[in-house]
């Protein structure tokens, strides 16, 4: 029998009807690594634990609560290594968790303070007044930009872009917005650089991949080159038109004689009034040289001459 995969939406698969959360390579890379923490924080914890707990305890009593801390602490580091590939999807999604949580408690809240039509009237209100005030409306479709920019990036970094062997993802740091687009902030892990990138129409794909017109990645430390920048450009804000206040300001009963700035160009100038004429520049006459003196010459070999320079 074949063995195939079925992949759900959420990047889980489906084989012989069991879920799987977490791929089976990334889990057993994931276990390996909790087991070399393990003993590593009951080595280094349980000695350091034994060596203090002996100056108040009995040397071996002091042993065994040395080991018994340490191989507590190393239960923990292993289970939260173990469970970091599924804490993770967590973090990726913490803002909507958020959001979500505080929408169900605040309904709840809501309902049991206020009757129905006096809850109906408040979420209209919370609802209906962002949607119909511009600025605000505006402002908050920035930031729903933002949380969905950070998931196109990650879709981008899994997908297409090169990780490093262990295929460790980038951690996408907080996003902003800006009068053009959305401005997110990347820390790259080991494997991975600026130049990975910049080449082969990477920066093209991110475009793509984030519904945006044109995606820019700089440096955004002097100090760390894994911290990235990546400017997201969905509209030309420069491109609309503007007024100028500028004609608000001038008076409208101004006289027509107006005295106006001696920088001002002249008015009502006809270039073909204007003789035709190539402009020379005068000619210098050179300056008469003094003569030497012959009594200098004879002193001076180098015919130097002191009044020349008076």
């Amino acid at each position: 029998m074949s063995k195939s995969s079925q992949r759900s939406p959420f990047g889980w698969s489906n084989r012989g009807g069991n879920v799987t959360v977490i791929e089976a390579p990334v889990a057993r890379s994931y276990r390996r690594r909790a087991t070399i923490a393990f003993w590593v924080t009951l080595g280094v914890v349980g000695l350091l634990a034994a060596t203090v707990a002996s100056h108040y305890l009995h040397p071996i009593v002091g042993a065994l609560l040395g080991g018994v801390i340490g191989a507590a602490l190393g239960a923990v580091v292993f289970a939260l290594i173990v469970a970091w590939p599924v804490l993770r999807v967590f973090w990726h999604w913490l803002p909507e968790i958020v959001l979500g949580l505080a929408a169900v408690y605040g309904w709840n809240a809501l309902m049991q303070s206020t009757p129905m039509w006096g809850s109906l009237l408040v979420v209209a209100l919370v609802v209906g007044l962002p949607a119909a005030i511009g600025p605000v409306r505006r402002r908050v479709m920035a930031f729903i930009w933002c949380l969905v920019v950070r998931h196109r990036l990650r879709l981008c970094f899994a997908a297409f872009i090169a990780t490093n062997r262990s295929g460790s993802l980038p951690l996408i740091l907080p996003a902003k917005p800006t009068p053009a687009g959305e401005r997110v902030w990347v820390w790259l892990r080991p494997g991975l650089s600026l130049r990975d990138l910049e080449q082969d129409g990477q920066v093209q794909k991110l475009a793509v991949a984030c519904w945006a017109n044109e995606v820019r990645v700089m440096r955004a430390s002097r100090r760390y080159a894994a911290l990235i920048r990546l400017d997201i450009t969905r509209r030309e804000p420069l491109a609309a038109t503007i007024v100028s206040p500028l004609p608000d300001h001038v008076p409208t009963d101004m006289p027509a004689n107006a005295p106006t700035s001696p920088g001002m160009p002249p008015v009502g100038l006809d270039l073909p009034d204007v003789p035709d004429q190539p402009v020379t520049a005068p000619t210098e006459t050179p300056r008469p040289r003094k003569p030497r003196n012959p009594t200098t010459t004879e002193t001076n070999p180098n015919g130097f001459d002191p009044s020349d320079y008076a």
